[in-house]
């Protein structure tokens, strides 16, 4: 994993399903303390994000941050991720926004739109898509 580099020309594969989340959770322009603590949990949780640790993945959120406060950022981001990630991984990306995205227990508009151009730019079909929001979504309800 690196940690030192202003701009960013590649990412690791964890880095890019660190991006997702983060850029979706930042999608409205606020991270709520729901969406950051679901990314935490999962970091800690999932096979595909052992090994990261608090500074690390603080770096990491800072850096993409970065990227999205540029013109055009959340379209390199998505760039970024794309290209990071082999087939396997990209409905595994997917999926992570989308829990981000429904820890709030409704996907924002500005939510929506950014997990539609990351399904478009992993390529994702609609099918799936619409079935890992609606998993998300369902592990998210509240009695």
């Amino acid at each position: 994993m690196r940690s030192d580099h202003p701009t960013k020309a590649r990412l690791s594969p964890q880095e890019a399903l660190i991006y997702a989340m983060v850029t979706v959770a930042a999608a409205d322009r606020l991270i709520s303390q729901n969406e950051l603590a679901r990314i935490n949990s999962m970091v800690r949780e999932l096979p595909a994000l052992r090994g990261i640790d608090d500074a690390w993945l603080s770096r990491e959120a800072q850096e993409c941050g970065k990227i999205l406060a540029k013109p055009d950022g959340v379209n390199k981001v998505v760039r970024l991720i794309v290209e990071a990630l082999p087939r396997e991984l990209r409905e595994t990306a997917y999926a992570l926004a989308a829990e981000v995205a429904a820890s709030d227990l409704v996907f924002k508009a500005d939510e929506r739109a950014f997990l539609a151009l990351l399904a478009d730019g992993l390529q994702l079909d609609d099918l799936v898509r619409t079935a890992l929001e609606r998993s998300a979504h369902a592990r998210h309800k509240q009695i």
